[in-house]
This record gives structure tokens, sequence and C-alpha cells, in this order.
């Protein structure tokens, strides 16, 4: 028998080593990858310890507490986004200790130091630009494959560029400007065929300038004193006349003692055979360069008159689309005024757009933007390489109609905040009143998009204005003027599925189980004829209920259909914008692979319905750390018919059939696999979920004993 004083002790020796247990099994078992824990508290002790939110000098768990600016896919940190964070410090020397890492994003902020020589392999994108950074750029650069894109802009960088551009074939943009960088352009970067944007605007480059270079489309040298525009090609050039007080190898004396040699005689003729050689190479030389400037002249004049032929071509297509047949152009007062004999809208130059005054008041007016660089639309999306056929669900289709800036300009109050609809990732949508009183929905698209190339952005529209479905939200216009690019779109409603269930305003409401239901067939039935009717298939890229608008009697209208190639310019701004998405939406084989594919859209499909079952957002910060990540907490509870009722939204009341709701799960358990080969095609989650809305309507009709009546 234990007598009192030693039942005490031993309960308070298990009490001891309880707490014991529980305060070290955070660090103990930490949920991140003990290596990027490393490298990160590593950054962060180099940075000077910045007070950064849920940053610390050792240990922590990134992943799981989510710190400030840390992106991860599982138990890996892919990027890091802290750009105009008011950093200090040097990046130290471990960086390369990252696992996984695709992304640093740090630009704008106060570091110095030298960029280090040691760099995660995995990265993709590098940016470091307006800070402090000194010494030169490592020989480092090399290894890192996968580059994409990369800027260093606005430091104080010296010294000459690495040859080592050889392995870096898949790098895109690369901004160099505003440094001291001197020397000449290494050779390597010649082998960089996939660069579009090159920037080494006012640095010290000199010598001459790799002629390939001269081939990249947005290439930007100025301020720099190279010797010549490129490097020159190799010439064969005439031997140099002889000097005139230096005999030449005919005229040299013979060394015989009999006298002058017989060559002598034949001096005058051979001179001047020679000069008449000389001159004739001249000849032919000048007759050469002659022609080829001729040639290259032509090939201006042909490509000039081909891009206008294409930016002629592109409008007329988009009105066959719609009509069956060309218009003749007819000059009308006001281009946006339907031709009353024809109902049609024909797309015209405006001959008076010289002449219209645009209010540049409010935050949203249309000014003329200075110049800027062009981005070029990934062209792996585009509709040049892939035509795209889709069936229209709609008869008969819309006419697409070009918009000048004024009217648009006029429709929405100056894109006035009061009529702002929703501010996106591409940009700001507006309500548009045109005065025959149909609303149109105007999507501006932000400074990054919108400088795409006017052909790309004709063919984006060309590509948008065949996507004919019910569900999808439907393209009828745009504008490319003032270097703005606009798409016009009819105007649905102001609300999305994200208001309705997640915002404290009036557009929250109450929605049946039903209803759900109802909104993510509807939704499903959208990405089917996406993936499954166009082809090539479309992939969505951004599919999350703020893309998805609801009207009063809960239709749905999927919107951004089309637009991937616009969410693939890898700009600092795209980047930090999808933070949020990184964490809710996106397929865990993005952060591997970096693309999208249609099942990464079944997977971000599989988080909404996740929402619509449960009420909550896909990442809630407020909520109990093991609950803050919607898919990582449901994940495991959707089998279970217990846990699965205490998921389900309160709001629904338990009004809901049993076998409806264990059936919804089901589907969103195959769509959330996180291989992507296990998730389902859309067109069997369309029929799924068409047997979930039969059994519900079931259970409404003539069973109410299945239906639970009370709240759980």
């Amino acid at each position: 028998m234990l007598t009192v004083n030693e039942a005490k002790l031993r309960i308070l020796l298990w009490v001891t080593v309880g707490f014991m247990v529980l305060f070290t099994m955070p660090f103990s078992q930490g949920y991140t990858n003990e290596k990027d824990v490393y490298a990160i508290n590593n950054l962060y002790t180099a940075l000077g310890s910045p007070p950064l939110p849920g940053w610390v000098a050792s240990a922590g768990d990134p992943c799981f507490e989510v710190w400030q600016g840390v992106q991860c896919v599982e138990s890996n940190i892919t990027a890091i986004v802290l750009n105009d964070a008011n950093l200090g410090g040097e990046l130290g020397d471990k960086l390369a200790n990252f696992t996984s890492i695709t992304t640093i994003d740090l630009s704008n902020n106060h570091i110095g130091g030298n960029i280090p020589e040691n760099l995660p392999r995995t990265m993709m994108q590098f940016f470091l630009s307006a800070n402090q950074f000194t010494g030169s750029i490592p020989d480092s650069l090399s290894e890192l494959t996968l580059l994409s894109d990369m800027s260093v802009n606005q430091n104080l960088l010296t010294g000459e560029l690495p040859d080592a551009f050889q392995s870096l074939t898949g790098l895109i943009n690369l901004d160099l400007s505003s440094n001291n960088l001197t020397g000449q352009l290494p050779p390597s970067m010649q082998n960089l065929s996939s660069l579009t944007a090159l920037n080494i605007e006012n640095n010290l480059f000199s010598g001459p300038i790799p002629e390939k270079l001269l081939s990249i489309p947005n290439f930007k040298k100025d301020g720099n004193p190279f010797n010549t525009s490129s490097a020159p090609s190799p010439m064969i050039t005439p031997s140099p006349l002889p000097h005139s007080g230096a005999p030449s190898p005919e005229t040299m004396p013979s060394n015989s003692s009999e006298g002058p040699s017989i060559h002598d005689n034949e001096t005058p003729r051979k001179e001047k055979k020679v000069s008449v050689v000389r001159i004739i190479g001249y000849a032919v030389v000048a007759v050469i360069v002659l022609i080829m400037a001729v040639l290259l002249f032509m090939f201006c004049i042909s490509k000039r008159r081909g891009r206008k032929q294409k930016h002629e071509e592109i409008p007329k297509r988009l009105e066959i689309r719609a009509h069956g047949k060309p218009k003749e152009p007819q000059i009308n007062a006001d281009l946006n005024e339907p031709d009353k004999e024809a109902g049609k809208v024909p797309i015209v130059a405006d001959e008076k757009q010289d002449e219209v005054k645009i209010n540049m008041a409010g935050p949203g007016a249309l000014a003329l933007p200075p110049l800027v660089d062009k981005v070029i639309v990934n062209p792996s999306a585009s509709s040049k390489k892939n035509p795209r056929t889709c069936p229209e669900n709609l008869n008969p289709p819309a006419p697409v109609k070009s918009y000048s800036a004024a009217s648009l300009q006029q429709y929405t109050n100056s894109f006035s905040e009061e009529s702002l609809i929703k501010d996106g990732c591409l940009g700001r949508i507006y309500l548009a009143e045109p005065p025959e009183g149909k609303l149109l929905a105007v999507l501006k698209l932000d400074n990054m998009n919108s400088n795409i190339q006017l052909d790309d952005f004709l063919e984006l529209v060309l590509s948008i204005s065949e996507l004919r479905h019910p569900n999808i939200l439907e393209l009828v216009g745009y504008c490319a003027e003032f270097g703005q690019c606009l798409l016009v779109y009819n105007y649905f409603s102001s609300k999305t599925l994200h208001d309705i269930l997640h915002s404290e305003d009036d557009h929250k409401i109450r929605l049946s189980w039903r209803a759900r239901i109802q909104i993510a067939f509807e939704a499903a039935k959208a990405l089917e004829y996406l993936h499954e009717s166009c082809q090539p298939p479309v992939i969505h890229q951004n599919f999350e209920p703020s893309n998805i608008f609801l009207d009063d009697d809960l239709a749905v209208r999927v919107f951004e259909c089309g637009l991937a190639p616009l969410m693939s310019s890898n700009s600092v701004t795209q980047l930090s914008g999808r933070i949020h998405a990184l964490f809710s939406y996106e397929a865990p084989e993005f952060g591997e692979s970096g693309s999208h594919s249609e099942q990464s859209d079944v997977y971000s499909f599989g988080v909404v319905m996740l929402e619509l079952l449960t009420g909550r957002k896909p990442y809630d910060r407020s909520r109990p750390r093991a609950e803050q990540h919607l898919v990582r907490w449901a994940s495991s509870q959707l089998h279970d018919i217990n846990t699965l009722s205490r998921m389900v939204d309160p709001s629904i009341d338990g009004k809901y059939s049993v076998k409806s709701l264990s059936r919804f799960a089901d589907i969103i358990s195959r769509c959330i696999q996180r291989g992507p080969e296990f998730r389902p095609l859309m067109s069997e989650v369309v029929q799924d979920l068409a047997r979930v809305i039969e059994d519900a309507m079931k259970n409404e009709n003539g069973n109410p004993h299945s239906v639970r009546e009370k709240r759980i």
C-alpha cells in the first residue's frame, strides 16, 4: 500500500512528465521540414531579427504557424515573399539549405551585403530589386537551372557579369538595371533562348552587344558606354594599300648580281592589276551592303503591313464568329451605338480618337500612361499556336464589340469607387451603365497585365469569345486604347459566393443544403465545359468563391475563364497577389512543378465544395491551430458520419439528408486527393452531384424522417 505522501509524490511526478511532453512536443516534432527551419532561422538572424509576425531565430514551425510571407506546400517552404517590409541586414550564407523553395521576393527593402554564393538550386523566381546589395553577381548563378525570373535592379552591384548563363535556358525575365556593373556582356548570354525581357540600363557595360540579344522582344540597354550596337560579324577585308615610302614585295630588288630582275619591268603592270582587283572588291562589297539594306527595308515594310493586316483581321474574325459574315465598315457618329438597320455593331477605327477628351479625375480614370515595357503572354496558352474550338451553348451568341476608352469612361463614371464591383487578381471590375440600359461589367486589367502586346491581347479576346456556356460570365466587348486593355462582360451580379459565405455585410445570407448542392453543380458544369468540351482544354487556374458570381436566384456565373495566360506572367505583383491562393486553393503539385492542369482545377473545386459544406474559409488564422488549414483539418474526417456531421455549417440548421451529405463528402474527398492521378474528371463530378441533388429532392418530398431536424 502506498502512503499518502508517496501517492502525492507519484501524482506530482506524472503531472510533471505530462507538462514536459506537452511543452517539448512542438519543438521535437515540428511540422515544417527541419532543414527549411534551419535555413529560415539563419535568414531571420542575418536580416537582423526584424519584427515579422511568427518569425523566430531558432526552432519554430513556419508552415504550421503560418509565418508572415512564408508559403508552404505540406511541410516544405516553397516561397518567401516580403517585399516592401522595411527589412535590413543581410541574406546570410544558409539559403542553400532550403530544400524546396521556388520563390524569394525581398524587393523594396534595405538589405545589404553580398548576394550569397550558395543559393537554392530549386529557385525559379529571385527578386531583390531596390535594396542595397553590393559586390558582384555570384558565379553560382549557373547552378540555378530552374530559374525563370530574376531582378536585382536598383542596387549597388559592381564587377563584371559571370559567364554563367549557359545552363539558364528557362530564364524569361532578367533585370540588372541601375547598378554599377562593368565589362562586356558574357558570351553565354546568347544561350538565353527563352528570354523575353532583358533590362541592363544605367550600368557601365562596354564592348559590343552580342547580336542575338538584339532580337529579344523587350531589350533595354540605354545608359551604358557600349562601343558598338552589336558584336561585328567577321569579314574578309582587302589587303591594305602599300605605303608610298615602302616598297612592295613585287618591287623589292633581287639579290642577284646579274642586274635588275625581269620582274622589275612588270611592277607597274602588277600594281595596276592589284589596284583594279581592290576596286572591284570594294564595289562588290558596296553592292552587297546595298542589297542587304534594300532587303532589310522591304522586310520591315512587309512586317509592318503584316501587323496592320493582323490588327484589322482579328476584329473582323470576332464579328464573323458572332454574325456569320463580315460587315462592311461604316463611320458612325458614335461607334458604340448599334447599327439600327442590321442590329450589329461595326468594328472600325475611330477617326475622332485624337479629339476625345477623357476626364482624368477620379482614382480609376484612364490616364494616358508613359511608355512602358511590353509583357509577353505565355505562348503555351496562346491561341496563335493552338486555335481553340468550343461548342456554343448560347444561341445566338452575342456580338463582341470594340468599345472606345471614352465611352467606357463615361459608362463607369470615370471608373469611380462607387462603380467598383470587385477587386480581383488581374484587376478591378467596374459596373458600366450604357445609355441603352443593359448593364455591363468592365475588367480593367492592372498595370502589369495591361501591358501585354496588342497582338496577344486581341488573340486573347478571340479565344475568350469562343467560351459560350450558361454558367460562364459572357464576354461581349473589349477596348485597347491609350496603352490600356479592358475586357467588357455582360453584368450578372455584384455578389460572389465568397461574399455570401464569409462577408459580414448584407451580402451574407443563409444558404440551404439544397442551394449549396445546386451551386456546386452549376459551377462544376462550367469547369466540365472548359476541360472536356473545348479543344484544347481551358484551364481556369484561379477557381475560387470570389470568381463565382451569384444572382438573387442563386444562379451561377464563373468569372476569369480563359484568362490563365495573364495569370502566367511571373511578375512580382502576381506572386504577391497569389499568397492567399497558395495557402488555400492551389493543388499540392503546383509547388513541385509550378504548372497548372485540369486536375489542379479539380482540386480547387474540391476546396470550394468544402467551403460550401462547412461554411469555413480555406485558411482561418482566428481558429485553433489544428483547424486553421481547412483541407488538412477536414480531409481525415470526411468518411466518418459522426465527425462529418459536426463539420457541417451550423447555419444549415441540421436540415439535410444524411445520404446526400455522405455522397457530397465523398466527392470532396476524391477531388482533394494529393495525387492528381487520383482525382476524378469534372464530368464524373457533375454526374455525382446530379445524384446528390436527386437524393436531396427525394428526401425533401417524400422521406422526411431521413432529414435531420436538430441543429448539430
